[in-house]
């Protein structure tokens, strides 16, 4: 196994794991039960405090 064979290996997956790992954040945002909890974020800059 050379340097090539592994910087190769190592770029395939580390592909890969950005894919999967950007889909996975992007099904964690648009899941429909996590609405609330973004729309509460999103409101709180705009709260004003007691």
């Amino acid at each position: 196994m050379t340097y090539t064979d592994v910087a190769a290996f190592s770029q395939q997956f580390g592909l890969v794991y950005m894919v999967v790992l950007f889909l996975a954040t992007v099904l964690y945002a648009l899941w429909p039960r996590n609405k609330a909890k973004f729309d509460h974020a999103a409101r709180m800059p705009l709260q004003e405090e007691d």
